[in-house]
């Protein structure tokens, strides 16, 4: 569970409420395979159910972008500050699905399986999701150079 969150509380919070719920209706429970196997695939659809609920009560994409944008965040007025805002800006320009696929990639470091788990398309559609991404962020990448050219060039 560990492996798949990448948060040990939330692994923890997961594992406990599945050991709970499989507690409260243990005379319901019929296990067909092994108890292992059924508190694996338990805990992989409540980590899974859990992402879905925190996409949907918090913005998970804004979470993330500002998470980012704050490890990157430069001193006021400097060119490093204006590089930030243009990656901002392709960022946010990007389509809904787009944006939250390549922000779990890049930024939760999820893989195509689960980002199609987390967002409920196929692992094919992450993929293009990502590369549409990455083509317009390669764009912004472009004006940022022509940018950072300007402004270099503006100092000499």
């Amino acid at each position: 569970m560990l492996k798949l969150s990448g948060n040990p509380d939330l692994a923890e919070d997961v594992v406990q409420e599945v050991f709970i719920k499989m507690w409260e209706s243990r005379t319901e429970i019929r296990i067909k395979t092994s108890v292992k196997s059924y508190l694996f695939k338990a805990c992989h659809n409540k980590f899974i159910e859990k992402m879905r609920e925190s996409t949907k009560e918090t913005t998970l994409l804004e979470t993330l972008k500002w998470e980012t944008l704050s490890k990157l965040q430069p001193e006021e007025g400097t060119v490093d500050n204006q590089k930030v805002e243009i990656i901002n800006v392709a960022i946010e320009q990007l389509s809904p699905k787009c944006r939250e696929a390549f922000l779990l990639s890049r930024y939760n470091q999820l893989k195509y399986k689960e980002i199609g788990e987390v967002m409920g398309i196929s692992v094919k559609t992450v993929e293009i999701h990502i590369s549409k991404a990455l083509s317009q962020l390669r764009q912004a990448a472009a004006l940022l150079s022509a940018v950072s050219l300007v402004l270099i060039s503006g100092f000499y």
